[in-house]
């Protein structure tokens, strides 16, 4: 009978740390690496386990295949420190885990609490995330934003939610949102993508129609309304940056000549 490894990384999460250990309890292992935490993330992590490490940070992607690498088995759940298992969940894959999972990964929805509720519509529902995993047959992959598990073989999905609670409050959600769509333009300027202002215009009037009308968002009252209108900016965000980038290198290539 295989074991679960749960798998978190850290750094300075102590607003969130008890509660995400306590819902993988039922795990057999649960490996957090933290880097290098000025808070009591640490402390309060090892009330709940003995494999605490602490090493530097090396980025989202290395920090959790490193994790994987040291856990006992080779069945890794990875969880993300402001997210929680429901014991729903939990059953579900304790029940997959009682004989060797057919698949390389699975795959569980993700719902966010925003804004005092559950949001289960927009482009936040229902989230999939693959984070069951064999780490023979799967690792983290990817680069600057949406890093994510990478399986060879056949992936499968599990139905139980995966609770997430991404931001304290708009603000948090505009720093957020600042962050990663400059990780995000840094990433497509990289790969050669440029942009206009048209393309700005499409992307941001397709990101909402498809977030508020299409996935629902107007279902969830003005909660829907404000991830709608916040997943447009994201979008109409990381184009600007991108055309700047864009801008940035054609002065310095001018400058040059």
């Amino acid at each position: 009978m295989p074991g679960v490894t749960a798998t978190i990384i850290t750094l300075n999460e102590s607003a969130h740390i008890e509660a995400a250990l306590q819902s993988v309890a039922w795990a057999d292992e649960i490996v957090v690496v933290d880097a290098h935490s000025t808070d009591d993330t640490v402390e309060k992590a090892r009330r709940f386990t003995d494999r605490v490490i602490v090493r530097d940070w090396a980025g989202y992607i290395d920090q959790k295949n490193y994790a994987a690498s040291i856990a006992t088995y080779d069945w890794i759940f990875s969880l993300d420190a402001d997210e929680r298992v429901t014991p729903e969940l939990a059953a579900e894959i304790k029940a997959l885990i009682a004989s060797e999972p057919p698949r390389a990964g699975y795959r569980v929805p993700r719902v966010s609490h925003y804004l005092g509720r559950w949001i289960r519509s927009t482009d936040w529902y229902p989230d999939y995330q693959l984070r069951l995993y064999d780490r023979r047959r799967a690792e983290w992959a990817g680069r600057y934003v949406h890093e994510s598990v990478q399986a060879e073989g056949e992936v499968g999905r599990l139905r139980a939610d995966l609770q997430h609670y991404p931001y304290r409050d708009v603000s948090h959600h505009l720093q957020t949102i600042d962050k990663y769509s400059s990780l995000a333009a840094r990433q497509m300027h990289e790969d050669g993508r440029r942009t206009g202002w048209l393309s700005m215009i499409v992307h941001g009037d397709a990101a909402f129609l498809r977030s508020y009308f299409l996935r629902g968002g107007f279902r969830d009252g003005v909660p829907g309304l404000i991830v709608s209108v916040l997943n447009t900016f994201y979008v109409m965000l990381k184009f600007v940056k991108l055309w700047e980038l864009g801008k940035k290198s054609e002065d310095t290539r001018q400058k040059s000549e």
